[in-house]
């Protein structure tokens, strides 16, 4: 039987972008894995793994020690599928290795210095790859822009939808209320994620509140907290911090819109979940998310506050003027990217290296 080792520690950060594509694409493993395929899972917390999937997979405890070059892991798998671009685990031998790429943001994010250092160890992973998968055109293509890439060959998997269950306790009330109707986005506090364009739009629009949830504690997030104070949007401007599923649920299936001014995304997954609630989303013109979008959302090509208002309030307008054709066109957008399907599509790169 052929055994595949899934480098997935980063799965521990469960509410992460890559601790939800580790935990999401093993769930659809899980629901196709074939009998003659024997797939081992990396992680701190094994139990848990073992807890809910059993015996479909195998389990090796992660050790940090690992990173470093003489305690690499020296059992000889027969497939190697490191799920990120940044993972520091590599094997102790050369192996047949698959590596997804899900974005390259490090070469314009950081200092000078651990851009080259990250860079540095990006083209080690290049150099021992079998296959490329990338979770998108875009992210296919920024790679190739950027880096030599070897001749293997390269497949686009996209990711899939993480809700696919739209329920929420009739009861459930969250944390953080807003009392007006509200926009809502969500994503680290980086500049990257362009959450200040959202509360200079605001100043624009006395109508609504914004909700904003995802990890805060950054320089990025002081600066946006100041700027609500010197705006006066105290009242307007709503950080909840990281939310579990059910708290994201309620922002997605409550708010008026979904807002997601982002400068660079490898893939996009929130706006797909917005999606999946029948919301009308705005987001960039640029990088995946057009690709990811489709043709029914709503793009903003620059962030000038009242240019970003105008198009919201054009595209609200004609949400509102056609609502059972868009709400039906994004749920069936967002249904169309399923992990089960993002699964299989990873099991036939699995067994095309394998062979």
């Amino acid at each position: 039987m052929k055994t595949v080792f899934l480098e997935s520690h980063n799965i521990k950060n469960k509410y992460s972008g890559f601790g939800q594509f580790n935990y999401h694409l093993i769930k659809g493993l899980a629901s196709v894995k074939p009998a003659d395929l024997d797939i081992v899972l990396h992680a701190k917390d094994t139990d848990s793994l073992r807890s809910e999937f059993g015996e479909v997979f195998r389990y090796k405890k992660y050790r940090s020690i690992t990173r470093h070059k003489p305690f690499r892991i020296k059992k000889r798998y027969n497939l190697w599928h490191c799920l990120n671009q940044n993972i520091k685990i590599e094997p102790f031998h050369e192996i047949p290795y698959l590596l997804t790429v899900h974005d390259i943001h490090f070469i314009t994010e950081g200092s000078e210095g651990l851009q080259e250092k990250l860079k540095g160890k990006f083209r080690e992973k290049l150099d021992r790859v079998s296959a490329i998968t990338y979770i998108s055109e875009f992210a296919k293509k920024d790679c190739h822009a950027h880096f030599d890439v070897p001749d293997v060959p390269e497949f686009v998997i996209y990711n899939g939808n993480t809700i696919t269950d739209t329920s929420i306790p009739e009861d459930y009330s969250p944390p953080t209320f807003p009392e007006k109707p509200f926009l809502y986005s969500i994503g680290d506090f980086s500049p990257r994620k362009n959450f200040k364009t959202l509360v200079a739009m605001l100043t624009h629009l006395p109508d609504y509140n914004l909700v904003l949830s995802g990890s805060d504690h950054s320089v990025y997030a002081s600066e946006l907290r100041q700027m609500v104070r010197e705006l006066n949007l105290e009242n307007r401007v709503l950080l909840t911090g990281k939310v579990e599923d059910t708290e994201k649920k309620f922002y997605l299936k409550h708010c008026e819109a979904f807002v997601f001014p982002s400068h660079r995304e490898g893939f996009g997954i929130p706006p797909i979940e917005a999606m999946r609630f029948g919301k009308p989303v705005f987001i960039s013109n640029n990088t995946s998310l057009p690709e990811i979008g489709g043709e029914h959302a709503f793009y903003w090509d620059h962030y000038e506050p009242e240019y970003m208002k105008d198009v919201f309030m054009k595209g609200m307008h004609d949400f509102h003027e056609n609502r059972a054709f868009y709400e039906e066109w994004y749920i069936q957008r967002a249904k169309s990217f399923n992990w089960t399907n993002t699964a299989r599509e990873y099991l036939k790169v699995y067994q095309q290296i394998l062979s």
